[in-house]
């Protein structure tokens, strides 16, 4: 059985099984960390539940008693008034327990909060891993309703801990009338619970496991349908029916899916039905026999019915709650796996000196992505200065957005390390190294926030708003700021305010631009950045890049090698390589792979003007 579960982890590295029992104290710390009165609704859920279910069985066998023997009729109606007061008390404190519910929802947005957490600072690597983003899913799913994975599981302890204590009480009740009979039953409800554990078990890995690529699918699709940077090409190039045939493909997976569930279902539910129909019938054999050959009484018999169905239901729903409880199990395994993925290391290592300089060495750096077959980097020995202004430049899949995402240590390299002033950046905390850097990515993307917070990447109120101001006016975006009726104070996108606004590309970029002059990092990283400004921004921009790096050290990523003029010098790589490495004009004087790519660049300048090569660059790895 261990051999079969390591196998089954070893094929599977982002899934653990961590048992019931060890879910079960996961579940219930958090619960009571977030809100220590959910222990006082189980405690109440243990004490009325059994209460409720065996109050009035108990009272209908006095009232028969009392009845039969003719006894008066005040006695009477105290055990009716008695059994009514009670009623009421455990009625009131049911009715409080019940209310309740919403301390569940607060401890499931908590855990919600920390998988977001998880996911914001987790390393970036398994952004791009399937396996990795799967498991997301499935810990996405384990969080994603009131009776799913982990708030299911709490509601669960609060249920299971009533129906044990009324299961409790009706093996004492039917263990005075026969240990057989009451034995029996608890096999049959046993043997219910087996049918329905396996066919959840089966359920799960068989159906709703491998349908976690579907549900990444199914959200791509319904986002594509509904996000309006697609409107636009969806209405043109008359994607509509392409797009619903492919959600209609897509669909058929899952409605597979829950066909075979519910058959599967159907048949636990109709076995457990007949193994009822036998215990019920054998129960009343039992009983119509007692009173014909034991003397049981009336009040008795009525008791010991009410006590049986009572005690078979409850046994049969504590089982049903162990196949939830197992089965919410595994996707609080599916949740607890993903909190377990790599290392939150924003806040391990060491801080960073307050350097005046800062010099990152490459020192035989090799990089190869997980599942590749060769390496992305090799072989990399490279500095760069302090102050210093570096092009990076080469072909689609040269190796230069990988040179990148090692320099802001997005990823460690395979082999070979990366040295700040001297040190390997391991050392340091990762939230520490990324203060240093002021990127501005290619895929620039807009965040549901204020302009002015759009900038400033900062909660609105600790915002310096004059800076905000002086970055846009920098980045070349004053005047369609002044536009704005409200200014920096402009709400971006429709997300929240159907007063929000839109910007172009050429303006998203200036504002990733002013985004990364209001961070004011030591290290200014630009990927591409005039990719979408138009020919009049982006000179502007090359005449004002001195200005707004200053004294700053900068790398520069581009396709346009004419763009590379301003800098100190130019890093060419080949096929994961560093061809060459120089100034511009020392790099044409060479007569290698740069100033080849620069000659055929300049034909496309001289015959027509600068081509548009934005429509042909695709994402490097």
């Amino acid at each position: 059985m261990k051999k079969k579960k390591k196998e089954e982890e070893k094929k599977n590295k982002y899934h653990k099984e961590y048992g019931a029992f060890h879910n079960l104290g996961y579940i219930a710390v958090r619960m009571y960390r977030y809100d220590k009165m959910t222990a006082l609704v189980i405690a109440l859920a243990a004490i009325c539940t059994p209460v409720a279910a065996y109050l009035w069985t108990f009272m209908a066998k006095f009232v028969i008693d009392v009845v039969t023997r003719k006894d008066e009729v005040e006695k009477l109606l105290f055990i009716i008034g008695i059994t009514f007061v009670i009623q009421a008390v455990f009625t009131m404190l049911q009715s409080y327990m019940w209310s309740q519910w919403w301390r569940y929802i607060g401890a499931r947005f908590d855990l919600i909060i920390k998988k977001n957490r998880k996911f914001m600072t987790m390393p970036f690597e398994y952004l791009e891993d399937k396996d990795a983003m799967d498991c997301y899913q499935k810990a996405g799913n384990a969080c994603s309703g009131n009776n799913q994975g982990v708030e299911g599981m709490m509601h669960l302890m609060e249920n299971a801990a009533g129906d044990f204590f009324v299961v409790v009480v009706g093996l004492i009740i039917m263990g005075t009338l026969s240990v057989p009979v009451m034995a029996g039953m608890t096999v049959i409800a046993f043997i219910t619970f087996l049918i329905k554990n396996r066919t959840n078990k089966v359920c799960k890995e068989k159906i709703w496991d491998p349908l976690a690529t579907w549900w990444r699918k199914d959200d791509y699709l319904n986002r594509t349908f509904s996000d309006f940077a697609f409107a636009k090409d969806i209405r043109m190039y008359g994607l509509k029916d392409y797009l619903i045939r492919k959600y209609r493909e897509v669909s058929k997976e899952r409605l597979e899916a829950s066909k075979n569930n519910e058959i599967r279902w159907w048949i636990c539910g109709l076995l457990g039905n007949l193994l009822w129909m036998g215990a019920s019938l054998g129960l009343y054999a039992w009983l119509i026999w007692s009173v014909i050959y034991r003397d049981l009484t009336i009040g008795n018999f009525s008791l010991y019915l009410g006590s049986a169905a009572t005690f078979f239901s409850f046994t049969d729903s504590l089982f049903g709650k162990v196949t939830e409880l197992l089965a919410r199990s595994r996707e609080v395994d599916d949740f607890r796996s993903f909190m377990d993925i790599g290392d939150e290391q924003e806040n391990k290592g060491e801080k960073i000196p307050a350097y005046t300089d800062y010099e990152f060495t490459f020192e035989d750096v090799w990089f190869q992505y997980p599942g590749a077959e060769s390496y992305a980097l090799k072989s990399l020995n490279l500095t760069v200065k302090a102050g210093e202004k570096l092009a990076v430049v080469g072909l689609n899949g040269a190796g230069k957005s990988t040179f990148i995402k090692l320099l802001l240590r997005l990823y460690e390299p395979t082999k070979g390390r990366i040295l700040l002033n001297g040190k390997d950046i391991s050392e340091y905390e990762r939230s520490e190294y990324y203060r240093l850097f002021s990127p501005v990515f290619q895929d620039v993307w807009m965040f549901a926030f204020p302009l002015k917070a759009n900038v400033s990447m900062k909660d609105a109120a600790e915002t310096d708003e004059e800076k905000v101001k002086s970055c846009l006016e920098d980045a070349g975006m004053k005047e369609a700021v002044d536009e704005l009726k409200h200014g920096i104070d402009t709400e971006v996108l429709k997300v929240v305010s159907d007063e929000g606004v839109d910007f172009s590309g050429g303006e998203k970029q200036k504002i990733a631009l002013a985004r990364a002059l209001y961070k004011n990092g030591p290290v200014v990283v630009l990927d591409e950045p005039t990719a979408a400004l138009d020919a009049l921004a982006e000179a502007r921009l090359y005449e004002d890049f001195n200005k707004l790096i200053n004294k700053r050290t900068a790398v520069y990523i581009s396709h346009r090698l004419s763009s590379t003029r301003f800098c100190d010098h130019v890093a060419m790589f080949v096929d994961g390589e560093l061809a060459e490495y120089g100034t511009h004009d020392s790099l044409l004087n060479a007569g290698g792979a740069y100033s080849e790519m620069f000659k055929v660049q300049s034909a496309y300048y001289i015959e027509g003007g600068e081509a548009d090569e934005s429509e042909n660059k695709e994402e490097e790895r």
